[in-house]
């Protein structure tokens, strides 16, 4: 479809694959995948959920949200849900969300949080500078009050949970965005990025929040065990870590497998870290984000 070739894609992104969704699979149908997953992985049932939040970009309807398709295709009776929109950032924002109402209510004993995209459905395949980039996938975590249910060896004293949440956007609506949405011209649009400008945000902003965060814990960057980064571009996380004198060997990479995968890229990459027993019980981990808007975000939580 465009000047390009599998060397060429490696070299410049760090991408050797991507998943597509078949035309019968919508958004919700992968979150909702993930999502039994993710219960089954903590030990609860449906029952247990008090609240679902869904990041996405690429929702299956302009409404109803689809957190309340996922909750109805879980038969997730107890719950209320709703979706958050922060590009690429999305799932750092939702999990922030979800972290600021169990605190402040105490029914919320467990929430299911999200990233899920079809973002291929909204991708130019004419433009050589974005389509390499996008693949479709979900991922999913359960937050809870409390450590249930999971019996896990951790060092004295030590608290589970989210320790600090950092949130940010600027308003540069110019660098990345959609060409189109459903007020201005009625369709969802397509994926359009200046490529150049979106690269120096990112190094800054990613390497700015973090300072901000190991600052604002009293931490030393030695002292974070995992940083799990929204997979974009291999060259990007390559630039924060050698900018911030970080080991990228402490740094969970999947974006070889599954490309830009927007609010789905960090779960999927917490996920794949647990599964590979990289990310363990009692590590201290940060997640970082950055997307459209622009939005950036930092997570730091203790596993």
């Amino acid at each position: 479809m465009v000047d390009t070739n599998d060397e060429w894609i490696r070299q410049r992104t760090g991408i050797a694959q991507r998943h597509i969704a078949s035309e019968r699979e919508l958004t919700s149908d992968l979150a909702v995948k993930a999502a039994e997953n993710a219960i089954t992985n903590a030990n609860i049932s449906v029952g247990d959920i008090d609240l679902i939040i869904v990041a996405t970009t690429t929702p299956d309807k302009t409404f109803p949200s689809c957190a309340t398709i996922v909750q109805n295709k879980l038969v997730c009776k107890n719950a209320f849900a709703f979706d958050v929109q922060a590009a690429c950032s999305g799932f750092v924002y939702a999990m922030t969300v979800a972290d600021s109402l169990i605190k402040s209510n105490e029914k919320i004993k467990h929430a299911l949080v999200i990233g899920a995209e079809t973002i291929s459905r909204i991708v130019n395949w004419e433009d050589r500078a974005t389509c390499v980039l996008f693949g479709d996938g979900a991922g999913a975590v359960i937050m809870g009050s409390t450590a249930y249910n999971i019996k896990t060896e951790v060092p004295e004293n030590f608290i589970k949970g989210i320790v600090s949440t950092n949130l940010h956007s600027d308003g540069n609506t110019d660098i990345l965005y959609t060409s189109g949405g459903v007020s201005s011209t009625i369709d969802s649009g397509k994926i359009c990025m200046n490529g150049r400008e979106m690269f120096k945000h990112a190094v800054d902003k990613l390497a700015s929040v973090i300072e901000e965060t190991l600052e604002h814990n009293h931490l030393k960057i030695s002292e974070v065990d995992w940083f799990i980064p929204h997979q974009a571009n291999i060259r990007i996380i390559e630039s924060v870590t050698k900018k911030l004198d970080f080991p990228i060997e402490k740094v969970i990479n999947v974006v070889e497998k599954h490309a830009n995968t927007s609010t789905a890229s960090i779960p999927l990459a917490l996920d794949c870290g647990v599964q590979e027993l990289k990310v363990k019980h009692g590590n201290t981990v940060m997640l970082i984000a950055i997307g459209a808007g622009l939005t950036w975000g930092s997570i730091l939580l203790r596993y």
